[in-house]
């Protein structure tokens, strides 16, 4: 019953709906105790012999249209209740996404995608079918359950309703236990489930990798393992459920066989008539539904309490990177970044420390440096992704954590090493950021990125599907897409995260000029890459190794440095030079 406090503020504002499913749930009780109590007066009548079997036929007439009228309004509470129900919901799932897209990276690393997807679907529905299924429940329980009573006790015999009551606090002692195990039980059931659709997501995300390496038996007996894990705990709820039924059907059969044996005493005794006893035991059988109803419904609204548990300690933890309040001009600004020390959560070795960059309007920049000295991490702090623990990003003489994530977020277009493409059309895809982009636009940008060719040489072109995350298409050619989307979005910042590493030096040196031709005066360009050579044309490039900038200069001035710098650009310009000949000796 907990759970029904919890979505008081819904019930509340949804009063109206709720309030006109209970009126005609209340009117559907009322006629429902009408055919036994005719049904009782006509078999004394006929026992007295004072009606024949053409006389009975208005009262049958009745009967028929109660059931009718009974048929339609139960439709009608159903539309009023269950569109209450589903409406939470939509709501609820809103509400989370709207949640998990505010959240940082440290929340993602610390609950996987399965847990969260489960929380977003079989959760909900449980809190939604609690909502809908366990109102009705109560309401139709207790409504029917009083409206049957109170008929029994005061038209027909007082002393035999006592009696048929007696087995019920037995059975309401043994419900209210088995919902608190059945609480505990399903609570462990919706974790195990979470974690199989961890797995799941897991091994279809990577099912390429796992084929390529010959893996399939080992992750099948990995997902059986969970599996049946998760068969073992769903089964330890449906044993609890299970009890639920056998204490009402016994409760039940107890309650009918002191009323027959309590009646015909009556019976005997010239206190109630057979029409009488019967109207009674119809009566009990009425009470059969509010019985399992109201057990049915603690079954439903212990499995929503404990899904609502699982929805509300995610809804409950605070947001670590919080919105600010400032707005900033549309004009484009000095961004300075002054980074004294950064850590990541759980971690006790500094990533960034000593960080100093000023980057104006119209200039670019390249960041390089070995694998892991913290280029990925320092973009990420550009983009407001982790709370900056020691240090500031100013942006327009504004710290960037003082500003409107959404309006700071909308000037910068970013590209990862990783391209993420929709299984959607290549045209959807580009115009992601911009959905109202004309065919020209994204074609222009395609241009500059070096995919229009590649494009227009499918059957479909731009409407060419591209498969789940982008199956359909080589790594170069995703990470050409996704450049097209960012260029499309014409942001101030434009931010190149390694996301040239999957095509060859030639087209990468295109791609680099043609964004540099395209861009505007007052547009800024950020560009990691291991390549050096896509860094040559910059204005700057910072050499960054073990998360301190160790170098600092353009291209001229860096190679005149005996470093990192110049021994890695040398080393890169041999390894091109010796992949020529050997390509070279094997035209030959």
């Amino acid at each position: 019953m907990r759970l029904f406090n919890q979505l008081k503020w819904y019930f509340i504002r949804e009063w109206k709906r709720y309030l006109g499913a209970i009126l005609l749930l209340l009117t559907i009780a009322i006629l429902q105790l009408l055919p036994p109590k005719i049904v009782g007066i006509l078999i004394d009548l006929i026992i007295k012999n004072k009606k024949n079997g053409i006389e009975i036929l208005p009262w049958i007439s009745i009967i028929f249209f109660v059931a009718i009228t009974v048929y339609i309004l139960r439709y009608l509470w159903r539309v009023l209740l269950f569109g209450a129900s589903y409406q939470l919901a939509t709501e609820l799932r809103v509400k989370l996404y709207s949640y998990l897209s505010q959240q940082s990276q440290e929340f993602f690393l610390m609950n996987r995608t399965g847990d969260l997807m489960a929380r977003a679907t079989n959760d909900v529905d449980r809190v939604v079918f609690a909502a809908g299924e366990g109102v009705l429940t109560l309401v139709d329980s207790l409504v029917m359950g009083l409206s049957v009573l109170i008929i029994m006790s005061t038209q027909i015999n007082f002393l035999l309703t006592m009696i048929a009551l007696i087995p019920m606090p037995v059975m309401g002692i043994l419900i209210k236990q088995y919902g608190k195990k059945l609480h505990h039980s399903f609570l462990n059931a919706q974790s195990a489930f979470a974690s199989l659709n961890n797995q799941t997501q897991e091994i279809l995300t990577s099912i390429r990798m796992i084929r390529s390496f010959g893996l399939e038996k080992n992750q099948l007996d990995k997902f059986y393992a969970i599996v049946n894990k998760t068969g073992r705990k769903n089964m330890q709820v449906a044993k609890i459920d299970a009890r639920f039924d056998p204490v009402i059907y016994l409760s039940v059969a107890c309650s009918n066989l002191l009323s027959v044996i309590g009646g015909g005493w009556l019976v005997w005794n010239n206190q109630i008539t057979i029409g009488q006893l019967t109207s009674f035991i119809m009566y009990l059988g009425l009470m059969i539904w509010p019985m399992l109803a109201l057990a049915w419904m603690f079954n439903i609204v212990e499995r929503g309490s404990a899904a609502w548990d699982r929805i509300n300690s995610l809804l409950n933890l605070k947001l670590s990177i919080k919105d600010g309040d400032k707005l900033i001009s549309s004009s484009p600004g000095i961004l300075k970044i002054n980074i004294n020390l950064f850590i990541y959560p759980k971690n006790n070795i500094p990533s960034l420390k000593n960080i100093n960059i000023i980057l104006k309007p119209g200039k670019t920049l390249g960041i390089c440096g070995p694998t892991g000295s913290g280029k990925s991490t320092l973009l990420k702090l550009i983009q407001r992704q982790f709370n900056i623990t020691d240090g500031d990003i100013i942006y327009h003489s504004h710290s960037i954590s003082e500003l409107k994530i959404h309006q700071w977020r909308s000037k910068i277009a970013v590209v990862n090493q990783t391209s993420f493409l929709f299984s959607d059309s290549i045209y959807n895809n580009i115009s992601l950021g911009k959905p109202r982009a004309t065919y020209k636009e994204i074609e222009t940008v395609s241009k500059i990125a070096d995919i229009h060719k590649d494009i227009i040489s499918f059957p479909d072109g731009y409407k060419t599907e591209v498969g789940e995350r982008g199956v359909m298409l080589s790594g170069g050619q995703k990470q050409r897409i996704s450049i097209a989307r960012a260029l499309l979005l014409n942001a101030e910042i434009l931010i190149l995260d390694d996301a040239l590493s999957a095509v060859d030096g030639a087209t990468e040196n295109k791609i680099l000029k043609n964004i540099n031709n395209w861009k505007k005066n007052n547009h800024s360009f950020i560009v990691t890459a291991h390549r050096l050579s896509s860094l040559i044309k910059l204005d700057e490039i910072i050499v960054i190794k073990d998360g301190l900038i160790i170098q600092r200069g353009n291209h001229l001035s860096l190679i005149q440095e005996k470093n990192w710098y110049r021994s890695m650009y040398n080393y890169q310009k041999l390894e091109i030079k010796l992949e020529d000949q050997q390509n070279l000796s094997e035209n030959l």
